[in-house]
């Protein structure tokens, strides 16, 4: 997918990506609307696809939705454009859970 930046998904802007995981890429993005900074989750399309996968996406957002904890990341918005699904988050900067414990260990 690699989106460059600048492209528009929604109302989200994107600046350029953060990553790549099993189920989508995650970008940082700009809510243009709010004139935020927002982690955006794209869908990867093969996924999509499949009727099961999508709705484990759907549920798995509104479960996560549900919570309300510092350590359990905000979710601002489910949606779909272009045949395009994606999760908006808030933006945490710092590092990856898997960075930091290559580095060091937890107790």
């Amino acid at each position: 997918m690699n989106l460059s930046p600048g492209t528009r998904i929604g109302s989200y802007e994107i600046k350029h990506r953060l990553g790549v995981g099993g189920m989508g890429e995650v970008y940082f993005a700009r809510d243009t609307r709010l004139g935020r900074s927002v982690a955006l989750k794209l869908l990867l399309p093969e996924l999509t696809a499949n009727a099961d996968r999508l709705r484990r996406f759907k549920q798995e957002a509104r479960t996560t939705s549900a919570l309300n904890h510092p350590n359990i990341v905000t979710i601002f918005e489910v949606g779909e454009t272009d045949s395009l699904h994606y999760l908006v988050t808030e933006f945490i900067d710092g590092v990856t859970l898997r960075r930091y414990l290559s580095e060091k260990s937890m107790t």
